[in-house]
């Protein structure tokens, strides 16, 4: 167990006089090691010593990922690379590749928090933790990994692939915890069906997913199909990877950011400018202890909101909600703003229809054409047409009546969309823009 209660029970203030403190020495430090930094302070006319209050925070420059890929590779490290033992990078398919680096004592911060995420879902060092998160230049699942044997947990290293043998893994072994891509862990529920091993057989209580949005919904279907208690984590390579955020048992409450590490902000990513307490907008990062990749309002993309209301754990961390979104993930139809979750939320609802589906988007002169296609069960699938029919106007029409867009529905036979050992390929855009 790894609960740091003297920083995750303070009072506000103690967080404030914790997180000021930092920023301040933060802002300091990169003025003076990172060029990238000093140019983007100056020509903002801000000096370190502007940053007397943490609400002086908005008067510092926000940080992109065109930022991180204008200064690849190693352009914006902060300290020297004999410092650095360990680099990771996004797979580069939307534009040059983000590489981040970390020192030795970036990799025990990694751990540690990981291992305090871990703790608010109940992970204890008698654990046997299965680990399904993709190891190699994806943070997820070394990060995970050091945050397992850091909390003296067992971990098993399985990382994805090969579902059938993962699941004969999870029975053999006693695994107490699954660690994986919520879209992963329905992809095991159904290796399960295929291998006949049932939920009753495995030990199984609680699963960690993250790396995708997921609506409650998903959630239920993943605790449905894997008899345990599904709750979130959230976190990013630019930050650190997961363990910036973590729900704990009390899953109704929003994930608890780590915030002595991680300063959180919410802007309106239009204006730009901070929304308070319980609005959605854009989510916005500050590192605040990393040492050779820190980063001063990382726009994350993701859209969420923050609460400070009491949680029944006991922690005063803020709370961050469940991202329903991204700004680069949203589509704009006809005018309408669609997320993949929303339409997740209505299919997972419907009877006969897998959690499986994928959204295409195409444009036919100047209208754009949404068409989801939708996994049914076997038995729905093998019926007469017109329960085919009926199902799909069903679909269309609770789309239409939740997001206000008209799409086409594709109702594809089982096992026939694609499945993802990491994050699901929700949406494929066709459009020439």
């Amino acid at each position: 167990m790894m609960w740091v209660e003297e920083i995750e029970t303070l009072p506000r203030s103690g967080l404030d006089s914790i997180q000021l403190k930092r920023l301040q020495a933060l802002v300091h430090r990169v003025y003076d090691k990172v060029q990238p930094y000093r140019n983007k302070m100056d020509q903002a006319g801000i000096r370190p010593d502007a940053i007397r209050t943490l609400a002086d925070l908005r008067k510092l420059p926000f940080t992109t990922k065109d930022d991180l890929r204008a200064s690849y590779p190693f352009g914006l490290f902060a300290t020297p690379m004999d410092d650095v033992i360990r680099v990771h990078a996004s797979s580069g398919t939307t534009g040059q590749s983000t590489v981040v680096g970390y020192t030795a004592s970036d990799i025990n911060l990694w751990a540690t928090v990981m291992a305090r995420c871990l703790t608010m879902a109940g992970v204890t060092r008698g654990d046997m933790v299965h680990n399904a998160y993709g190891y190699g230049l994806f943070t997820g699942g070394l990060g995970a990994h050091y945050g397992i044997e850091a909390l003296g947990a067992t971990v098993i290293p399985v990382s994805g692939g090969n579902s059938r043998r993962q699941v004969t893994i999870m029975r053999d072994f006693g695994s107490t915890v699954l660690l994986s891509t919520p879209s992963y862990a329905l992809n095991l529920a159904d290796a399960m069906a295929d291998v006949g091993i049932t939920a009753a057989e495995l030990r199984l209580r609680v699963g960690i997913h993250g790396a995708e949005p997921w609506s409650e919904s998903m959630r239920e279907e993943v605790e449905r199909k894997l008899g345990i208690k599904a709750v979130d984590i959230y976190g990013l390579s630019e930050i650190i990877g997961p363990g910036v955020a973590m729900e704990c048992l009390h899953t109704e409450h929003g994930m608890h950011i780590l915030e002595d590490n991680f300063l959180p902000e919410i802007i309106d990513p239009d204006t730009m400018e901070p929304l308070p307490y319980g609005e959605a907008g854009e989510l916005v990062f500050t590192t605040l202890t990393k040492e050779a990749f820190p980063l001063i309002r990382y726009r994350t993309k993701d859209i969420s909101r923050l609460f400070l209301e009491p949680c029944g754990c006991g922690r005063t961390l803020v709370r961050m909600e469940k991202v329903t979104g991204r700004t680069d993930d949203m589509l704009i139809i006809r005018g309408v703003n669609v997320f993949p979750s929303q339409v997740e939320q209505v299919l997972v609802g419907i009877e006969g229809v897998e959690p499986h589906y994928q959204i295409e988007v195409t444009r036919d002169g100047n209208l754009d054409i949404m068409a989801v296609l939708v996994e049914v069960s076997e038995h729905i699938f093998s019926d007469e047409i017109k329960v085919l029919e009926n199902l799909s106007r069903k679909i269309q029409a609770d789309i239409k009546d939740m997001l206000g867009v008209t799409c086409k529905v594709k109702l594809v036979e089982p096992r026939s969309i694609q499945r993802s050992e990491g994050k699901a390929q929700r949406v494929i855009d066709k459009r020439k823009l």
